[in-house]
This record gives C-alpha cells, sequence and structure tokens, in this order.
C-alpha cells in the first residue's frame, strides 16, 4: 500500500525503488518557529491538500466560520464568487445561519482572468466567466465570501452583475486580511503600488468596487482559524513526542510586513 504524507520543513528524503528514506532533518538555527506561507491556506493550494495534519479544506471553511464572528451583516443569503471561496462561504453561512445559495456560474470555456495581460481584458474576462442565477438573488440582499481582493478590479464587474439582475444589496466578505506588501519568498505577488490596500481608493474599498460594505478578516482571525487544530492535536499527542514538536509559526510577511528571515539586499 501506497503511505503518503507530507515532507518535513529541512528534511532530506531518498525515494528509490524499494522505499522512502528520510536521511536527515536539518535543524532551524536557534530553534526558530517554522514559517509556513500562510497564503498556502488561503488561495494557492487544491481544497484537498493537507498541510501540517490539516486539509485545507477545513481551515479555510474555519476562516469563514470566523469572518462570520467578526463581520456579521444583515443579509438574506451568502454565496460566492465560484468556486475558490466555497469552503469559506459554507463556513460564514453555517455560523451566520443564513442559507448558501449560488448566484453565480462558471462558463466552463473561458480562460483564467488571473493571467490576463491586462486590466481591461482581466475585466472583460470576468464578464464572460460567468453566468447569473438571478432566480437565486433578485429582489435579495446578498453577502459574497471572497477568498482574497488583490487589485479590486476582479470583484468590481461582479457586483456590477448582481446589481443589474436584482441583487437588492451586495455585501463583500473576504476570508483573508488585505495583502499589504510584496512576497521575497518566491510568490509572484503585484509591486505594491498596485495592491488596492496601498491605494488611496482602499479608504472607501466598498464605494469603490460598487458595493454596499466590505470587511476583511482580521490577521489574528486567520492565524487562530489556520492554528487552532495544530494546537488541539499537539495537546493531546503523546509525552514521547513532544519533543519533536516545534514552535507553530507561519510566514505572514504579505500582511504584516514581518518577514521570517532579515532581507538582504
Amino acid at each position: 500500500s501506497r503511505y503518503y504524507r507530507e515532507v518535513l520543513p529541512g528534511e532530506i528524503v531518498k525515494i528509490s525503488r524499494h522505499d522512502v528514506q528520510t536521511l536527515d532533518v536539518v535543524q532551524r538555527p536557534e530553534r526558530d518557529p517554522s514559517a509556513f506561507c500562510i497564503f498556502e491556506y488561503v488561495y494557492f493550494a487544491r481544497p484537498d491538500s493537507i498541510f501540517e495534519g490539516q486539509m485545507v479544506y477545513s481551515v479555510r471553511r474555519r476562516c469563514g466560520q470566523q469572518l462570520a464572528i467578526e463581520a456579521p451583516v444583515e443579509a438574506d443569503l451568502v454565496s460566492t464568487v465560484p468556486e475558490s471561496a466555497t469552503p469559506a462561504a459554507l463556513g460564514y453561512a453555517q455560523k451566520c445561519g443564513l442559507p448558501y445559495v449560488e448566484v453565480l456560474c462558471k462558463n466552463r470555456y473561458v480562460g483564467r482572468t488571473f493571467i490576463q495581460p491586462n486590466m481591461r481584458l482581466r475585466q472583460l474576462g470576468v464578464a464572460k466567466k460567468f453566468g447569473v442565477l438571478s432566480d437565486n438573488f433578485k429582489g435579495k440582499r446578498v453577502v459574497i465570501i471572497d477568498d482574497s481582493i488583490v487589485r479590486g478590479n476582479t470583484i468590481s464587474p461582479i457586483i456590477k452583475l448582481l446589481r443589474e439582475s436584482g441583487a437588492k444589496e451586495v455585501h463583500i466578505r473576504v476570508a483573508s486580511p488585505p495583502i499589504r506588501f510584496p512576497c521575497y519568498m518566491g510568490i509572484n505577488i503585484p509591486t505594491k503600488e498596485e495592491l488596492i490596500a496601498n491605494r488611496p481608493e482602499f479608504r472607501d474599498l466598498a464605494n469603490y468596487i460598487g458595493a454596499d460594505s466590505v470587511v476583511y478578516l482580521s490577521v489574528e482571525g486567520l492565524v487562530s482559524s489556520v492554528q487552532e487544530s495544530i494546537k488541539e492535536r499537539q495537546e493531546n499527542s503523546p509525552k514521547s513526542q513532544k519533543s519533536f514538536i516545534g514552535k507553530i509559526g507561519h510566514c505572514t510577511a504579505c500582511l504584516t510586513g514581518e518577514y521570517p528571515v532579515e532581507l538582504e539586499w
């Protein structure tokens, strides 16, 4: 039988035809906590991925639940832009006691908008990318859960589309904190100037993107959603394993500007 598990930070693994061997685990200097990219949980990873012993889908659902605690709103239904934020939207809906309803369906014949070369093409892409399930939300107050708003120009045409199709109110809730800083660890995040959180429009973001309200998850809320079950598992682990457990750590540099290593230029 095949057995899959994560490669530990600093672990050197030899995979041969016969077996899988751990050759060494390189210790971190001063036993610093690890700095696993928190955005893997928010956006990059597949929902069925397992990191640090937990499924990404479950973490995203917890982020949605936490967002409902931090930013509830008077509304009739909860939905999402399909489908990366679905787990967070289900968590939000469950915690608020509101129904989760689909308001958009994906047009499977159109490519990704994130990689379109310019803004106009990205916005056109959005309009072609989704069909509107207007019967589901006409005359209703809608909460749309998104996983992240990076530039702010993808959500705008979606809000417009929903309003034109009969939504009474459109509230945006973002299941991650605003990205404010560049990543120097190899993730291709746009320049500081392109990030909506650093632009003057951010001061009145709801008005800028055409929403009735916009609230992001707090950094503390994200970190607690990610670390909750890791801590539980550590507390319940046998005494013999306690010495192997490192301090829990995640890189939040793109959100806080606190980088896990000193930058050398």
